[in-house]
């Protein structure tokens, strides 16, 4: 079982495999601060406030400390039942940026390895015998340029 374990993670795609999902942590990352940080304070300001993750419904008591708050990590940390679909909708921006990007990345792909089969195709493919009469008539043509004129 060891050395299959072993053959298993000496192959190349368990490798890739580790590379994407370090690349995608990171990228997942990038694309949340563009997603907090850029365009989901863009659309609040549109829609009258600047901190998007701030629109919630409250569902239950609040405690007394905290009456009155319009902080939601701190009421969601004090365990008051929200609706929160501020927060909700700066997630469905973030999926909607990841999903195109890897669409993007996916068609990009898809196309390059159209193309380079194509071009495989097109080199294996010999060139085709040009036909026996086509032949017959070249052969007469050189010998009729090869005799001298009178």
């Amino acid at each position: 079982m060891l050395k299959e374990f072993r053959a298993f993670i000496a192959r190349g795609n368990v490798l890739d495999l580790a590379v994407a999902v370090i690349i995608g942590g990171a990228f997942s990352r990038i694309v949340t601060s563009l997603t907090e940080d850029v365009l989901m304070p863009i659309i609040g300001r549109i829609l009258g406030g600047l901190d998007f993750s701030s629109y919630f419904v409250v569902l239950g008591a609040v405690p007394a400390a905290l009456q009155g708050s319009t902080d939601y990590a701190a009421l969601k940390k004090a365990g008051v039942p929200l609706l929160g679909y501020g927060a909700f909708a700066t997630q469905a921006v973030n999926f909607v940026i990841v999903a195109f990007i890897i669409f993007m990345l996916v068609r990009t792909i898809n196309r390059a390895v159209a193309l380079f089969e194509r071009e495989k195709a097109q080199a294996a493919e010999e060139p085709k015998a040009e036909p026996t009469d086509v032949a017959l008539l070249r052969e007469i043509r050189d010998e009729l340029k090869a005799r001298p004129r009178v």
